[in-house]
């Protein structure tokens, strides 16, 4: 059972932050600056409340805590950013392509 904290719930040991304005604010900033956005809602579990994963065009992305499911489905028709669950879906490849750039990136500037 999930006992009440100051900024989020306990599940066992682990507390599970909250989504707050500042996520919010930053999907809204996120969305609005990028093309070719489409959004993932992921499901609560033992450590993370529900998130959404907004990944744009180039596979550029960024996940926050969101209040619940339906709010982030609504965020996405707000925007007319087609969402999907997440755990059906799973993650689109051009995101892991992004991530892959990006450690061979950072690998060839450490060099």
């Amino acid at each position: 059972m999930r006992k009440p904290a100051s900024d989020g719930f306990r599940t066992g040991s682990t507390q599970v932050r909250a989504a707050d304005k500042v996520d919010e604010a930053h999907l809204h900033q996120w969305v609005t600056e990028r093309r070719g956005v489409e959004g993932f809602v992921e499901p609560r579990t033992a450590v993370s409340d529900v998130t959404l994963l907004l990944v744009a065009h180039d596979g550029e992305w960024t996940r926050r805590r969101v209040p619940s499911v339906a709010w982030a489905h609504k965020f996405c028709n707000t925007y007319q950013v087609p969402s999907y669950d997440a755990a059906v879906v799973g993650i689109p490849q051009r995101m892991r392509d992004y991530n892959r750039r990006q450690k061979l990136q950072q690998r060839q500037q450490g060099s």
